[in-house]
Protein backbone atom coordinates (compact mmCIF):
# COMPACT_ATOMS: atom_id res chain seq x y z
CA UNK A 1 0.00 0.00 0.00
CA UNK A 2 1.12 3.49 -0.78
CA UNK A 3 0.26 6.56 1.54
CA UNK A 4 0.23 9.57 -0.56
CA UNK A 5 -1.62 13.30 0.29
CA UNK A 6 -4.49 13.89 -0.87
CA UNK A 7 -3.06 16.39 -3.63
CA UNK A 8 -0.22 13.93 -4.95
CA UNK A 9 -3.59 11.71 -6.26
CA UNK A 10 -5.04 11.83 -9.59
CA UNK A 11 -8.33 11.62 -7.98
CA UNK A 12 -8.08 15.29 -6.63
CA UNK A 13 -7.19 17.32 -9.91
CA UNK A 14 -10.12 14.96 -11.23
CA UNK A 15 -13.00 16.63 -8.48
CA UNK A 16 -10.86 19.99 -8.63
CA UNK A 17 -11.86 20.21 -11.86
CA UNK A 18 -15.53 19.52 -11.21
CA UNK A 19 -16.05 21.41 -8.27
CA UNK A 20 -17.23 24.40 -10.10
CA UNK A 21 -19.89 23.03 -11.11
CA UNK A 22 -21.68 21.86 -8.00
CA UNK A 23 -21.41 25.50 -5.99
CA UNK A 24 -24.16 25.61 -5.15
CA UNK A 25 -25.69 22.29 -6.45
CA UNK A 26 -29.39 22.87 -8.13
CA UNK A 27 -31.53 20.82 -5.51
CA UNK A 28 -34.49 22.42 -6.74
CA UNK A 29 -34.77 20.39 -10.30
CA UNK A 30 -33.52 16.98 -9.03
CA UNK A 31 -34.24 16.74 -5.59
CA UNK A 32 -37.80 14.39 -5.86
CA UNK A 33 -39.18 11.33 -4.55
CA UNK A 34 -36.87 9.22 -6.96
CA UNK A 35 -33.79 10.44 -5.85
CA UNK A 36 -35.09 10.08 -2.25
CA UNK A 37 -35.17 6.38 -2.71
CA UNK A 38 -32.45 5.83 -4.60
CA UNK A 39 -30.02 7.47 -2.34
CA UNK A 40 -30.60 4.86 0.24
CA UNK A 41 -27.50 3.11 1.87
CA UNK A 42 -27.89 0.23 4.47
CA UNK A 43 -25.64 0.92 7.46
CA UNK A 44 -26.45 -1.48 9.79
CA UNK A 45 -28.78 -2.20 12.99
CA UNK A 46 -31.62 -1.36 11.03
CA UNK A 47 -30.06 2.49 10.40
CA UNK A 48 -30.02 3.76 6.87
CA UNK A 49 -28.01 6.20 5.44
CA UNK A 50 -29.47 8.77 3.04
CA UNK A 51 -27.17 11.04 0.72
CA UNK A 52 -30.11 12.34 -1.71
CA UNK A 53 -29.57 16.26 -0.35
CA UNK A 54 -25.84 15.90 -1.10
CA UNK A 55 -24.42 18.11 -3.47
CA UNK A 56 -23.35 14.46 -5.52
CA UNK A 57 -24.24 12.87 -9.01
CA UNK A 58 -22.93 10.35 -11.09
CA UNK A 59 -20.05 12.16 -12.38
CA UNK A 60 -18.84 12.98 -8.80
CA UNK A 61 -20.02 9.97 -7.02
CA UNK A 62 -17.91 8.06 -9.70
CA UNK A 63 -15.04 10.42 -9.23
CA UNK A 64 -15.10 10.07 -5.50
CA UNK A 65 -15.78 6.02 -5.83
CA UNK A 66 -12.14 6.07 -7.91
CA UNK A 67 -10.19 8.46 -5.30
CA UNK A 68 -11.05 5.58 -2.77
CA UNK A 69 -9.50 3.26 -4.97
CA UNK A 70 -6.27 5.57 -5.89
CA UNK A 71 -5.84 6.05 -1.70
CA UNK A 72 -6.39 2.56 -1.05
CA UNK A 73 -9.23 3.37 1.58
CA UNK A 74 -10.60 0.02 2.30
CA UNK A 75 -7.18 -1.95 2.07
CA UNK A 76 -5.41 0.38 4.86
CA UNK A 77 -8.88 -0.32 7.01
CA UNK A 78 -7.96 -4.40 6.34
CA UNK A 79 -4.76 -3.39 7.36
CA UNK A 80 -5.70 -1.73 10.26
CA UNK A 81 -8.06 -3.74 11.61
CA UNK A 82 -5.54 -6.63 11.58
CA UNK A 83 -3.30 -4.53 14.31
CA UNK A 84 -0.98 -2.63 11.53
CA UNK A 85 0.65 0.30 13.61
CA UNK A 86 -1.50 2.75 12.41
CA UNK A 87 -0.54 5.69 14.19
CA UNK A 88 2.40 6.36 13.48
CA UNK A 89 3.23 9.44 15.24
CA UNK A 90 2.95 7.05 18.75
CA UNK A 91 3.97 4.14 17.06
CA UNK A 92 1.30 1.74 18.37
CA UNK A 93 -1.65 -0.04 16.44
CA UNK A 94 -5.09 0.90 16.81
CA UNK A 95 -7.13 -1.30 18.03
CA UNK A 96 -10.92 0.28 19.28
CA UNK A 97 -12.73 -2.17 16.80
CA UNK A 98 -11.20 -5.09 18.57
CA UNK A 99 -13.35 -5.06 21.73
CA UNK A 100 -16.52 -4.68 19.41
CA UNK A 101 -15.56 -8.40 18.66
CA UNK A 102 -17.34 -11.29 20.19
CA UNK A 103 -14.76 -13.61 20.08
CA UNK A 104 -11.67 -11.30 20.19
CA UNK A 105 -10.58 -12.00 16.66
CA UNK A 106 -9.97 -9.48 13.86
CA UNK A 107 -12.20 -9.65 10.86
CA UNK A 108 -10.25 -12.36 9.13
CA UNK A 109 -10.80 -14.58 12.25
CA UNK A 110 -7.09 -14.40 13.65
CA UNK A 111 -5.89 -13.23 16.84
CA UNK A 112 -4.29 -9.21 16.98
CA UNK A 113 -0.81 -10.49 18.37
CA UNK A 114 1.44 -7.46 20.23
CA UNK A 115 4.59 -9.24 21.66
CA UNK A 116 3.22 -12.37 22.01
CA UNK A 117 -0.10 -11.33 23.94
CA UNK A 118 -3.45 -11.60 21.94
CA UNK A 119 -4.79 -9.15 22.53
CA UNK A 120 -8.75 -9.27 21.53
CA UNK A 121 -7.86 -11.96 24.41
CA UNK A 122 -7.23 -9.41 26.54
CA UNK A 123 -9.89 -6.84 25.95
CA UNK A 124 -12.85 -9.83 25.99
CA UNK A 125 -11.42 -10.93 29.32
CA UNK A 126 -11.68 -7.40 30.95
CA UNK A 127 -15.34 -7.47 29.24
CA UNK A 128 -16.18 -10.52 31.25
CA UNK A 129 -14.52 -9.07 34.48
CA UNK A 130 -16.42 -6.22 34.39
CA UNK A 131 -19.87 -7.37 33.25
CA UNK A 132 -19.07 -9.88 36.04
CA UNK A 133 -18.42 -6.77 38.62
CA UNK A 134 -21.46 -5.11 37.73
CA UNK A 135 -23.98 -7.98 38.05
CA UNK A 136 -22.06 -8.40 41.30
CA UNK A 137 -23.21 -4.85 42.20
CA UNK A 138 -26.96 -5.43 40.76
CA UNK A 139 -27.23 -8.24 43.09
CA UNK A 140 -25.91 -6.49 46.26
CA UNK A 141 -22.94 -8.85 46.27
CA UNK A 142 -20.82 -5.88 46.13
CA UNK A 143 -22.23 -2.68 48.57
CA UNK A 144 -20.99 0.49 49.48
CA UNK A 145 -18.62 0.85 52.64
CA UNK A 146 -22.00 0.75 55.20
CA UNK A 147 -23.48 -2.05 53.72
CA UNK A 148 -25.92 0.02 51.54
CA UNK A 149 -26.46 -1.18 48.48
CA UNK A 150 -25.35 0.90 45.28
CA UNK A 151 -27.72 2.93 43.33
CA UNK A 152 -25.98 5.37 41.60
CA UNK A 153 -23.14 5.14 39.87
CA UNK A 154 -20.49 8.47 39.07
CA UNK A 155 -17.74 8.40 36.27
CA UNK A 156 -14.65 10.82 37.21
CA UNK A 157 -12.84 11.11 34.15
CA UNK A 158 -12.64 14.30 31.01
CA UNK A 159 -12.36 13.97 27.40
CA UNK A 160 -13.29 10.93 25.73
CA UNK A 161 -13.44 9.28 29.39
CA UNK A 162 -16.07 11.46 29.77
CA UNK A 163 -17.35 12.91 26.12
CA UNK A 164 -18.42 9.51 24.62
CA UNK A 165 -19.43 7.79 27.84
CA UNK A 166 -21.91 10.67 29.12
CA UNK A 167 -23.13 11.20 25.23
CA UNK A 168 -24.10 6.79 25.13
CA UNK A 169 -25.79 6.66 28.68
CA UNK A 170 -27.79 9.64 28.12
CA UNK A 171 -28.39 8.38 24.51
CA UNK A 172 -30.07 4.92 26.44
CA UNK A 173 -31.24 6.38 29.21
CA UNK A 174 -35.36 6.76 28.39
CA UNK A 175 -35.18 3.17 26.12
CA UNK A 176 -33.83 1.59 29.49
CA UNK A 177 -36.00 3.01 31.85
CA UNK A 178 -38.73 2.52 29.37
CA UNK A 179 -37.50 -1.29 29.21
CA UNK A 180 -36.92 -1.82 32.40
CA UNK A 181 -33.23 -2.35 32.13
CA UNK A 182 -32.33 0.82 34.04
CA UNK A 183 -30.18 -0.86 36.95
CA UNK A 184 -28.48 2.40 38.48
CA UNK A 185 -28.69 6.13 37.76
CA UNK A 186 -25.29 7.80 36.72
CA UNK A 187 -23.81 10.81 36.55
CA UNK A 188 -20.59 12.46 35.32
CA UNK A 189 -17.95 14.84 36.58
CA UNK A 190 -15.06 16.31 34.24
CA UNK A 191 -14.56 19.52 34.37
CA UNK A 192 -11.39 20.54 37.04
CA UNK A 193 -13.65 23.27 38.39
CA UNK A 194 -14.71 22.31 41.75
CA UNK A 195 -18.59 23.90 41.19
CA UNK A 196 -18.63 20.68 38.89
CA UNK A 197 -18.11 18.11 41.21
CA UNK A 198 -19.64 19.79 44.34
CA UNK A 199 -23.06 20.15 42.14
CA UNK A 200 -23.40 16.72 41.04
CA UNK A 201 -22.08 15.32 44.82
CA UNK A 202 -24.88 17.71 46.79
CA UNK A 203 -27.25 15.76 44.50
CA UNK A 204 -25.82 11.94 45.72
CA UNK A 205 -26.85 10.09 48.63
CA UNK A 206 -23.10 9.07 49.10
CA UNK A 207 -23.89 6.24 51.06
CA UNK A 208 -25.08 4.55 47.69
CA UNK A 209 -22.70 5.81 45.44
CA UNK A 210 -20.13 3.88 43.49
CA UNK A 211 -17.31 6.08 41.88
CA UNK A 212 -15.38 4.78 38.47
CA UNK A 213 -12.44 6.64 38.16
CA UNK A 214 -10.94 6.59 34.17
CA UNK A 215 -7.79 7.63 33.60
CA UNK A 216 -5.47 5.41 31.60
CA UNK A 217 -1.83 7.00 32.88
CA UNK A 218 -3.47 7.53 36.50
CA UNK A 219 -1.95 10.92 35.92
CA UNK A 220 -4.69 13.05 34.12
CA UNK A 221 -4.78 16.45 36.29
CA UNK A 222 -8.27 16.94 36.39
CA UNK A 223 -9.36 13.27 37.10
CA UNK A 224 -6.96 13.13 40.24
CA UNK A 225 -8.31 16.49 41.31
CA UNK A 226 -11.90 15.11 41.53
CA UNK A 227 -10.88 11.91 42.93
CA UNK A 228 -9.60 13.76 45.89
CA UNK A 229 -12.46 16.58 45.78
CA UNK A 230 -14.92 12.97 45.86
CA UNK A 231 -12.30 10.99 48.80
CA UNK A 232 -12.57 14.28 51.02
CA UNK A 233 -16.16 14.22 50.14
CA UNK A 234 -16.70 10.86 51.20
CA UNK A 235 -14.47 11.01 54.23
CA UNK A 236 -16.39 14.08 55.65
CA UNK A 237 -19.21 12.08 55.65
CA UNK A 238 -18.04 8.98 57.23
CA UNK A 239 -17.21 6.90 54.47
CA UNK A 240 -14.46 5.09 53.41
CA UNK A 241 -13.72 6.05 49.61
CA UNK A 242 -12.14 2.46 49.12
CA UNK A 243 -15.92 0.96 49.79
CA UNK A 244 -16.55 3.67 47.19
CA UNK A 245 -14.35 3.39 43.94
CA UNK A 246 -13.20 0.95 41.40
CA UNK A 247 -10.98 2.07 38.60
CA UNK A 248 -10.74 2.12 34.76
CA UNK A 249 -6.73 2.10 33.93
CA UNK A 250 -3.90 1.04 32.11
CA UNK A 251 -1.90 -2.33 33.92
CA UNK A 252 1.15 0.01 34.33
CA UNK A 253 -0.67 3.18 36.17
CA UNK A 254 -0.24 3.57 39.76
CA UNK A 255 -4.40 3.27 40.21
CA UNK A 256 -3.38 -0.72 39.08
CA UNK A 257 -3.45 -3.10 41.19
CA UNK A 258 -4.26 -0.68 44.15
CA UNK A 259 -6.16 -1.90 47.13
CA UNK A 260 -7.93 1.99 47.46
CA UNK A 261 -10.31 0.45 45.09
CA UNK A 262 -12.65 -2.02 44.48
CA UNK A 263 -11.50 -2.85 41.19
CA UNK A 264 -9.61 -1.90 38.73
CA UNK A 265 -10.24 -2.64 35.01
CA UNK A 266 -7.53 -2.50 32.13
CA UNK A 267 -7.26 -0.51 28.68
CA UNK A 268 -3.71 -0.15 26.73
CA UNK A 269 -2.47 2.36 24.39
CA UNK A 270 -3.88 1.05 21.41
CA UNK A 271 -7.10 2.52 22.20
CA UNK A 272 -7.19 6.21 22.07
CA UNK A 273 -9.43 7.97 24.46
CA UNK A 274 -12.03 9.52 22.05
CA UNK A 275 -12.47 5.80 20.41
CA UNK A 276 -12.34 4.02 24.07
CA UNK A 277 -16.41 3.80 24.46
CA UNK A 278 -16.15 0.61 23.67
CA UNK A 279 -13.75 -0.46 25.77
CA UNK A 280 -13.77 -0.98 29.77
CA UNK A 281 -13.82 3.17 29.06
CA UNK A 282 -17.73 2.99 28.50
CA UNK A 283 -18.54 -0.51 29.43
CA UNK A 284 -17.99 -0.78 32.63
CA UNK A 285 -20.05 2.79 33.38
CA UNK A 286 -22.43 1.45 30.70
CA UNK A 287 -23.36 -2.09 31.94
CA UNK A 288 -23.49 -1.19 35.90
CA UNK A 289 -26.21 1.25 34.81
CA UNK A 290 -28.22 -0.68 32.34
CA UNK A 291 -26.57 -4.40 32.40
CA UNK A 292 -24.26 -6.21 30.85
CA UNK A 293 -26.33 -7.57 28.21
CA UNK A 294 -27.79 -3.75 27.02
CA UNK A 295 -23.63 -3.74 26.48
CA UNK A 296 -23.58 -6.69 24.66
CA UNK A 297 -26.11 -5.33 21.84
CA UNK A 298 -24.50 -2.16 21.77
CA UNK A 299 -20.90 -3.87 21.22
CA UNK A 300 -22.77 -5.93 18.20
CA UNK A 301 -24.47 -2.87 16.17
CA UNK A 302 -21.04 -1.58 16.16
CA UNK A 303 -19.88 -4.89 15.28
CA UNK A 304 -21.73 -4.83 12.23
CA UNK A 305 -21.39 -1.49 11.34
CA UNK A 306 -17.60 -1.88 11.32
CA UNK A 307 -17.90 -5.09 8.99
CA UNK A 308 -20.49 -3.24 6.91
CA UNK A 309 -17.53 -0.65 6.52
CA UNK A 310 -15.67 -3.17 4.58
CA UNK A 311 -17.59 -3.41 1.47
CA UNK A 312 -15.67 -1.87 -1.40
CA UNK A 313 -18.92 -0.16 -3.21
CA UNK A 314 -19.13 2.87 -2.29
CA UNK A 315 -22.52 3.17 -3.08
CA UNK A 316 -23.01 0.31 -0.47
CA UNK A 317 -20.82 1.27 2.21
CA UNK A 318 -22.20 4.04 4.26
CA UNK A 319 -19.48 4.91 6.28
CA UNK A 320 -17.24 4.94 3.24
CA UNK A 321 -19.46 7.62 1.48
CA UNK A 322 -19.85 9.73 4.28
CA UNK A 323 -16.65 10.27 4.88
CA UNK A 324 -15.86 10.83 0.82
CA UNK A 325 -18.55 13.37 0.72
CA UNK A 326 -17.07 14.86 3.61
CA UNK A 327 -13.88 15.52 1.90
CA UNK A 328 -15.70 16.87 -1.28
CA UNK A 329 -17.58 19.52 0.66
CA UNK A 330 -14.14 20.27 2.26
CA UNK A 331 -11.54 20.37 -0.28
CA UNK A 332 -13.71 20.88 -3.45
CA UNK A 333 -16.69 23.01 -2.25
CA UNK A 334 -14.57 24.94 0.46
CA UNK A 335 -17.31 24.42 3.44
CA UNK A 336 -15.16 24.60 6.86
CA UNK A 337 -17.87 23.30 8.99
CA UNK A 338 -20.20 20.69 9.71
CA UNK A 339 -23.47 20.12 12.18
CA UNK A 340 -24.57 17.56 13.42
CA UNK A 341 -28.29 17.48 14.26
CA UNK A 342 -30.46 14.71 15.64
CA UNK A 343 -33.65 15.04 16.16
CA UNK A 344 -33.89 13.05 19.02
CA UNK A 345 -33.68 14.54 22.31
CA UNK A 346 -31.89 11.24 23.79
CA UNK A 347 -28.49 12.62 21.45
CA UNK A 348 -28.44 15.83 23.30
CA UNK A 349 -24.61 15.31 24.22
CA UNK A 350 -23.83 13.08 21.05
CA UNK A 351 -22.46 16.15 18.90
CA UNK A 352 -20.26 17.55 21.65
CA UNK A 353 -18.61 13.35 21.60
CA UNK A 354 -18.47 13.59 17.67
CA UNK A 355 -16.87 17.29 17.82
CA UNK A 356 -14.16 15.85 19.95
CA UNK A 357 -14.03 12.35 17.50
CA UNK A 358 -13.46 14.52 14.64
CA UNK A 359 -12.01 17.69 15.63
CA UNK A 360 -8.95 15.73 17.38
CA UNK A 361 -8.49 13.25 15.41
CA UNK A 362 -8.51 15.56 11.96
CA UNK A 363 -7.82 18.91 13.17
CA UNK A 364 -4.10 17.85 11.74
CA UNK A 365 -1.61 20.20 9.43
CA UNK A 366 0.75 17.83 9.07
CA UNK A 367 0.67 14.08 7.35
CA UNK A 368 1.09 11.00 9.02
CA UNK A 369 4.79 11.43 8.58
CA UNK A 370 5.15 14.79 9.72
CA UNK A 371 5.35 17.07 6.79
CA UNK A 372 3.11 19.91 6.48
CA UNK A 373 0.20 19.42 3.71
CA UNK A 374 -0.98 22.08 1.36
CA UNK A 375 -5.21 21.77 1.63
CA UNK A 376 -7.71 22.13 4.57
CA UNK A 377 -8.24 19.13 6.89
CA UNK A 378 -10.62 18.55 9.45
CA UNK A 379 -14.32 20.37 9.47
CA UNK A 380 -15.39 22.67 12.71
CA UNK A 381 -18.05 20.43 14.10
CA UNK A 382 -20.73 21.37 16.36
CA UNK A 383 -24.89 20.93 16.52
CA UNK A 384 -27.31 20.60 18.81
CA UNK A 385 -30.76 18.34 18.81
CA UNK A 386 -33.65 19.44 16.66
CA UNK A 387 -36.05 21.18 16.93
CA UNK A 388 -34.01 23.37 19.93
CA UNK A 389 -31.27 24.09 17.15
CA UNK A 390 -34.05 25.66 14.81
CA UNK A 391 -34.69 28.33 17.12
CA UNK A 392 -31.41 29.06 17.59
CA UNK A 393 -28.12 28.58 14.97
CA UNK A 394 -30.36 27.80 11.94
CA UNK A 395 -30.67 31.46 10.70
CA UNK A 396 -26.74 31.84 9.45
CA UNK A 397 -27.34 27.67 8.60
CA UNK A 398 -30.28 28.98 6.08
CA UNK A 399 -29.24 32.68 5.07
CA UNK A 400 -26.02 32.93 6.48
CA UNK A 401 -22.84 33.51 3.93
CA UNK A 402 -21.09 30.12 4.06
CA UNK A 403 -23.17 27.53 3.93
CA UNK A 404 -22.64 24.65 6.40
CA UNK A 405 -23.39 20.84 5.11
CA UNK A 406 -25.48 19.02 7.84
CA UNK A 407 -25.78 16.07 9.32
CA UNK A 408 -29.29 14.92 10.51
CA UNK A 409 -30.06 11.72 12.57
CA UNK A 410 -33.43 10.63 13.44
CA UNK A 411 -36.12 8.02 14.35
CA UNK A 412 -39.76 6.72 13.18
CA UNK A 413 -40.12 6.05 17.45
CA UNK A 414 -39.67 7.89 20.05
CA UNK A 415 -37.60 5.74 23.21
CA UNK A 416 -40.40 6.29 25.74
CA UNK A 417 -43.82 5.61 23.61
CA UNK A 418 -45.37 8.46 25.27
CA UNK A 419 -47.19 11.05 23.53
CA UNK A 420 -50.11 13.64 22.96
CA UNK A 421 -51.89 15.18 20.14
CA UNK A 422 -52.05 18.60 19.47
CA UNK A 423 -53.54 20.22 16.43
CA UNK A 424 -54.40 16.78 14.95
CA UNK A 425 -50.79 15.55 15.26
CA UNK A 426 -49.15 13.89 17.88
CA UNK A 427 -45.38 15.46 19.18
CA UNK A 428 -43.47 13.03 17.70
CA UNK A 429 -45.08 13.76 14.12
CA UNK A 430 -44.47 16.95 14.67
CA UNK A 431 -40.62 16.38 15.41
CA UNK A 432 -40.66 13.96 12.48
CA UNK A 433 -42.35 16.65 10.11
CA UNK A 434 -39.31 19.25 11.04
CA UNK A 435 -36.60 17.06 9.94
CA UNK A 436 -38.19 16.62 6.38
CA UNK A 437 -39.13 20.20 5.98
CA UNK A 438 -35.50 21.42 7.15
CA UNK A 439 -33.84 19.00 5.06
CA UNK A 440 -35.63 20.00 1.89
CA UNK A 441 -35.94 24.04 2.61
CA UNK A 442 -31.92 23.68 3.21
CA UNK A 443 -31.68 22.08 -0.41
CA UNK A 444 -34.26 23.96 -2.02
CA UNK A 445 -34.52 27.62 -0.36
CA UNK A 446 -37.39 30.27 -1.64
CA UNK A 447 -37.28 33.08 -4.01
CA UNK A 448 -39.12 35.90 -2.22
CA UNK A 449 -38.97 40.20 -3.29
CA UNK A 450 -38.11 40.35 0.20
CA UNK A 451 -34.57 39.38 0.32
CA UNK A 452 -35.05 39.07 4.01
CA UNK A 453 -37.21 36.53 3.54
CA UNK A 454 -35.56 34.51 0.65
CA UNK A 455 -32.98 31.78 0.93
CA UNK A 456 -30.88 30.79 -1.40
CA UNK A 457 -30.86 26.75 -0.67
CA UNK A 458 -27.94 24.69 -1.96
CA UNK A 459 -27.23 23.56 1.21
CA UNK A 460 -26.49 20.22 1.34
CA UNK A 461 -27.38 17.31 4.25
CA UNK A 462 -27.44 14.01 4.79
CA UNK A 463 -29.78 11.93 6.57
CA UNK A 464 -28.98 8.67 9.17
CA UNK A 465 -32.48 6.80 10.04
CA UNK A 466 -34.09 4.21 11.54
CA UNK A 467 -36.87 2.81 13.46
CA UNK A 468 -35.94 3.44 16.99
CA UNK A 469 -33.11 4.37 18.86
CA UNK A 470 -31.83 1.63 21.15
CA UNK A 471 -28.32 -0.20 21.99
CA UNK A 472 -27.20 -2.34 19.03
CA UNK A 473 -28.68 1.64 16.59
CA UNK A 474 -26.61 3.19 18.93
CA UNK A 475 -23.34 1.00 18.89
CA UNK A 476 -23.71 1.17 14.61
CA UNK A 477 -24.11 4.71 15.32
CA UNK A 478 -21.12 5.65 17.15
CA UNK A 479 -19.40 3.35 14.63
CA UNK A 480 -20.18 4.90 11.31
CA UNK A 481 -18.90 7.77 12.46
CA UNK A 482 -15.40 6.42 13.71
CA UNK A 483 -15.29 5.17 10.97
CA UNK A 484 -16.00 8.12 8.79
CA UNK A 485 -13.57 9.83 10.79
CA UNK A 486 -11.02 6.86 10.15
CA UNK A 487 -11.54 7.10 6.31
CA UNK A 488 -11.44 11.05 5.75
CA UNK A 489 -7.61 11.01 7.47
CA UNK A 490 -6.69 8.15 5.30
CA UNK A 491 -7.67 10.51 2.55
CA UNK A 492 -6.00 13.02 4.07
CA UNK A 493 -2.86 11.18 4.81
CA UNK A 494 -3.22 11.85 8.25
CA UNK A 495 -2.36 9.91 11.81
CA UNK A 496 -5.92 9.96 13.11
CA UNK A 497 -5.06 8.70 16.30
CA UNK A 498 -2.73 10.71 18.64
CA UNK A 499 -3.58 14.20 19.48
CA UNK A 500 -0.33 16.45 20.32
CA UNK A 501 -2.50 19.54 19.63
CA UNK A 502 -3.77 19.54 23.57
CA UNK A 503 -0.18 18.78 24.97
CA UNK A 504 1.13 22.65 25.05
CA UNK A 505 -1.37 23.76 27.29
CA UNK A 506 -0.80 20.70 29.53
CA UNK A 507 2.52 21.42 29.75
CA UNK A 508 2.49 25.81 30.52
CA UNK A 509 -0.54 24.89 33.43
CA UNK A 510 2.14 22.69 34.98
CA UNK A 511 4.53 26.04 34.80
CA UNK A 512 1.59 28.21 35.85
CA UNK A 513 1.08 25.99 39.62
CA UNK A 514 5.03 25.83 39.59
CA UNK A 515 5.23 29.18 39.66
CA UNK A 516 2.63 29.85 42.43
CA UNK A 517 5.25 28.26 44.60
CA UNK A 518 8.75 29.19 43.36
CA UNK A 519 8.42 31.94 41.20
CA UNK A 520 8.77 32.31 37.69
CA UNK A 521 11.97 31.54 36.87
CA UNK A 522 11.25 27.86 39.22
CA UNK A 523 8.78 27.24 36.30
CA UNK A 524 11.01 27.72 33.26
CA UNK A 525 9.43 30.44 31.85
CA UNK A 526 12.32 32.79 31.44
CA UNK A 527 12.83 34.77 28.63
CA UNK A 528 11.60 32.40 26.04
CA UNK A 529 7.97 33.59 27.58
CA UNK A 530 8.66 36.97 28.66
CA UNK A 531 7.12 36.71 31.99
CA UNK A 532 3.99 36.06 30.45
CA UNK A 533 2.41 32.87 32.36
CA UNK A 534 3.33 34.60 35.39
CA UNK A 535 1.73 38.08 34.71
CA UNK A 536 -1.65 36.03 33.48
CA UNK A 537 -1.58 33.82 36.39
CA UNK A 538 -1.32 37.07 38.69
CA UNK A 539 -4.11 38.55 36.58
CA UNK A 540 -6.54 35.73 37.28
CA UNK A 541 -5.38 35.78 40.93
CA UNK A 542 -3.30 32.83 41.44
Amino acid sequence: MTYRNLDKTGGYRRLLALAGDYKPFDFRRILDARRVEASRVPLAAGLTFSWAAKALDQRVLEALGALAEEQELIPKYRALLEGETANTGERRKVLHHLPRSRDGLSHTGKPVLHEGRDLGDFYRKELDRFSAFAGAVHEGTIRGSTGKVFSRVVQIGIGGSDLGPRALYLALESWAQKEGKQKLRAGFISNVDPDDASLVLASLPLEETLFILVSKSGTTQETLANELFVKDKLRKAGLNPAGHLAAVTSETSPLAHNPAYLDSFYIDDFIGGRYSSSSAVGGVILSLAFGAGTFAQFLAGAREADLAALEPDVLKNAALLDALAGVWERNFLGYPATAILPYSQALSRFPAHLQQLDMESNGKRVNRDGEPVAYSTGPIVFGEPGTNGQHSFYQLLHQGTDPVPLQFIGFAESQRGEDVEVDDSFSQAKLLANLAAQIVAFAKGQDSPDANKAFPGGRPSGLIYGKRLDPAALGALLAHFENKVMFQGLIWNLNSFDQEGVQLGKVLTKKVLAARTGGIAAAGDGAAGNGALDAYGKLLGL
